[in-house]
Formats: structure tokens, sequence, C-alpha cells
């Protein structure tokens, strides 16, 4: 996947878990679901032990009250992409 869709796609997956806020009280529910998706679409999008790691942390900063405001998806790709000195990143 180009890593253009994959930042469009961390952005769109922010944004829903960003909704959370909006409805109060059924915000935190939302985080139940959305947590162990969210974790699992980390995985899918970024392969190998770093997209590992991410989706534990994804499914931690979902999970958690209060984290939601961490955009994990986009830093996640600012890490692969922009702050990963490997040249040899294999695209997937």
């Amino acid at each position: 996947m180009n890593k253009y869709k994959k930042l469009i796609l961390g952005i769109i997956f922010d944004a829903v878990g960003y909704a959370s806020f909006i409805i109060p009280g059924v915000g935190e529910f939302s985080d139940i679901v959305w947590a162990p998706i969210s974790g699992w679409l980390m995985t899918k999008l970024y392969k190998g032990k770093p997209g590992k790691i991410a989706g534990i942390i994804t499914f931690v900063e979902e999970a958690l009250p209060g984290l939601d405001v961490i955009p994990t998806f986009t830093l996640m790709w600012l890490y692969t992409y922009v702050f990963n000195k490997k040249k040899d990143i294999i695209e997937i």
C-alpha cells in the first residue's frame, strides 16, 4: 500500500478515535468496541514487530479513558516514513 494512502487511512482512523468525545458518556462505551478494532487495523497497516507493538499501544491508548487525543496512527506513520532512518522499508 502506498505510504500516502496509509497516511490518509491513519488520519481517518484517528478521527474515529476522536469521535468518542462527541457524545459524552456513550463515547467511553464506544472505546470498548473501537480499542480492539484499532489495534487490529494498526497491525494490518504496519507489518512485523513495529506493527505489533503499535497495535498494542493503540489498543491501550483507545481503551484507557482520556487518551483518545493521541493520534497514534498518524504518529506511527511519522515514525515509519519520516523519523525512521532505515532506507529499506518494505511495502507489503
